[in-house]
């Protein structure tokens, strides 16, 4: 026994001082243990978020239900110096949607929902109509199914997004800023519909928020609290909660946000006073986004959400005719051109789906907003990515994170197995500031080792 722990290490100090001198200079302050084979995200980020002058960054990486890679890069508090970790906290802005679709289909597969439900039987509000103003008929044929799948009947392009009317909302109600959840569906109700629902694609972040008022409703739980019960502690993750619209109220391990120039805007929080703030401090209150866009997590804690998706498990988080159910391409007119033939890429039940082979699909979604960008890819070949900033990083043409990262994975040519690495986030953690618990050598690790000198495994 003796033996094996001197010659462990042995091993495991050459491996960390070699690890140590390997590490290139990359400019800017890097976390998270370095892996050769993976360089090119690295290269590919940093490089990104230089072009750019992006304060903070973090990336994850899973291969086949193992997460390989967890890096941080930058600064979560550039004033104070402080990095960015693998497992710093960032506004996930959009991918919360997917979370929020999760939390839907657990519901489904309890019985306790239908998708084809229709959204006014399930939640009985009553619109709140001005003077000489009329409801929208079609509004009582508005499903679950249809707020999944962005064809409820909203289209911000035409009419704005319902979601940042906060002063209008305020205003015409007689009620402080931001508006509650019941007051903002009440107003948002009373709206006339751009289009019948079911017959059109068009983006809207109303529709996710009038879901988590479903996932309120049919679980008699708040929002927040069913999810983290029923979705994320499964899948081993702790860290994850609604964010705050404060700086003074950033929660342990959250990066700071920032935006070109330094912007002020007016306050939503209407008991603030009428002073201006920073942009992402008080353009808009998480809590009333919560299901659209109001979660904080880190790319490690997205890691493990895909992990819990996409391995077996014993119980699984969704069952197979669930998963399958999320990318299914839309019932017709959905999902079609206009001449009637499939288009390539299509929005499932929380997820962009680009059908593959076999069933398959790439799916993927975005998140952006004052402060913030995300971007979370699942790709049918066992590849998965997670990559968040703390600064808003929106598409230039070619310039993109996503394709840019569909490129450095072209670049690698052997992915690292790391078994451990599929373990619960605060393992995860513990992995991260003791990498003995996580060591490579030669492709091996730690639980390896002990299994080449035929001792018992134990638990690490």
């Amino acid at each position: 026994m003796l033996r094996y722990a001197v010659v462990l290490n042995a091993l495991l100090t050459v491996s960390a001082a070699r690890a140590e001198a390997e590490v290139p200079n990359f400019g800017i302050p890097t976390t998270g243990e370095f892996i050769p084979a993976l360089r090119s995200f690295d290269d590919t980020i940093v490089s990104y978020m230089q072009r750019r002058a992006i304060s903070g960054g973090s990336f994850a990486l899973v291969d086949n239900g193992k997460l390989i890679y967890a890096r941080g890069y930058g600064f979560a508090d550039r004033e104070a110096k402080t990095p960015v970790q693998p497992t710093s906290l960032f506004r996930l802005a959009s991918v919360s949607k997917p979370i929020t679709s999760a939390a839907i289909m657990t519901l489904v597969e309890a019985h306790a929902l239908d998708l084809d439900a229709k959204v006014l039987d399930l939640l009985k509000v009553e619109p709140f109509l001005k003077p000489g103003q009329h409801e929208d008929p079609r509004i009582r044929d508005i499903t679950v199914r249809n707020l999944l799948q962005h064809c409820g009947g909203w289209n911000r392009d035409a009419s704005g997004d319902i979601m940042f009317k906060h002063f209008q909302i305020a205003e015409e109600m007689g009620i402080a800023s931001p508006p509650d959840h019941a007051s903002l569906l009440r107003w948002g109700f009373a709206q006339p519909l751009d289009f019948a629902p079911g017959s059109r694609y068009a983006y809207s972040n109303f529709g996710y928020c009038v879901l988590g008022r479903v996932i309120e409703k049919v679980s008699g739980q708040p929002y927040e609290e069913y999810v983290r019960k029923h979705v994320l502690q499964p899948a081993g993750i702790h860290d994850m909660r609604i964010g705050n619209a404060r700086r003074s109220e950033r929660l342990q391990n959250e990066v700071v946000y920032y935006i070109e120039k330094d912007a002020t805007g007016r306050n939503v929080m209407s008991a603030d006073g009428p002073d201006p703030v920073a942009i992402p401090y008080g353009f808009a209150s998480p809590h009333t986004m919560d299901a659209h866009g109001g979660w904080i997590g880190s790319a490690v804690d997205l890691a493990h959400f895909a992990i819990a998706l996409d391995r077996p498990a014993t119980p699984p988080l969704l069952s197979p005719e669930s998963l399958a159910a999320l990318i299914a391409r839309p019932a017709p007119p959905m999902g079609l051109t206009k001449t009637g033939t499939p288009i390539a890429a299509y929005y499932g039940l929380g997820w962009s789906v680009r059908p593959q082979k076999d069933g398959k699909a790439n799916v993927w979604h975005n998140g952006s907003m004052a402060g913030t960008s995300s971007l979370f890819v699942r790709l049918a070949n066992g590849l998965t990515w997670a990559v968040l900033f703390n600064q808003r990083a929106d598409a230039q043409g070619k310039d993109n994170i996503d394709t840019l990262l569909h490129e450095a994975a072209a670049k690698v040519t052997t992915y690292p197995w790391c078994r451990i690495c599929s373990r619960t986030i605060r393992e995860h953690r513990f992995h991260l500031a003791f990498r003995s618990r996580c060591f490579n050598f030669r492709r091996r690790t730690f639980s390896d080792l002990r299994e080449i000198f035929d001792e018992p495994r134990g638990q690490l």
